[in-house]
């Protein structure tokens, strides 16, 4: 079977099954590279950019590996997908946001994709320009006192999966009621897999998220038989 390679980022708090960055979360071989240096608030910031080297390194190095595609563990790297795709040797997925333009034209007339993000703050038109979606995308973030962005942010030991849960429901709830027009959510970040089926449960909307992402990503390095 074809190796998906994984850029990870440089963190301390723990991913668990669902995280893009756990291993058990795939059903296919993987391939995961940590990118020294790229902490969540670096490659959540302006200093991203110090970063594209880096992040380029780590994808030639799991092309050398034998990996047939790379994704990352942060949808905020959509900032840079244009540039890092370019110089990788194999398909290069960053960003589960690459999904927005792709949802968007499944929706009825008057609907929009919604972005549940790390940090609304923090996303900006240039990540969502990065992945091809609208500058002007509806999003919403973890709050900044809630108990997983600070896991997140400052890297704890455990994780409370259902103070977790009920942070990222949150968010969702409030993107909704900050923008009724919205039909599907699009979820940036890589840790928030976990609590999809409470978001769509909560929501009753088609929920994408970054593993719905790279497993479609990977089903066109190994087609089905028919």
């Amino acid at each position: 079977m074809p190796t998906l390679g994984i850029l990870v980022l440089d963190t301390t708090f723990p991913r668990i099954p669902g995280d893009v960055g756990n291993v058990d979360t795939w059903p296919f071989p993987v391939k995961m590279r940590r990118v020294e240096g790229a902490t969540p608030t670096r490659v959540t910031g302006p200093a991203v950019e110090q970063l594209l080297e880096s992040f380029a390194n780590g994808a030639q190095a799991l092309a050398q590996d034998g990996v047939c595609g790379i994704t990352t563990t942060c949808g905020f790297l959509a900032v840079l997908q244009p540039r890092l795709a370019e110089r990788s040797p194999v398909p290069f997925a960053a960003s589960s946001l690459l999904q927005v333009p792709s949802v968007q034209a499944t929706l009825p007339h008057g609907k929009r994709v919604g972005v549940i993000t790390f940090s609304a703050e923090r996303l900006t038109a240039a990540h969502l320009t990065g992945a091809g979606a609208p500058p002007d995308t509806p999003c919403e973030g973890l709050s900044h006192d809630s108990l997983f962005y600070r896991m997140i942010i400052e890297g704890h030991d455990t994780i409370d999966t259902t103070q977790a849960r009920r942070d990222v429901v949150g968010a969702g709830q409030q993107l909704i009621s900050r923008h009724p027009e919205v039909g599907a959510i699009v979820v940036e970040c890589a840790n928030m897999p976990p609590y999809s089926s409470a978001l769509r449960e909560a929501l009753d909307l088609p929920i994408y998220d970054p593993v719905n992402f790279v497993q479609w990503f990977y089903a066109s390095l190994l087609p089905r038989h028919f």
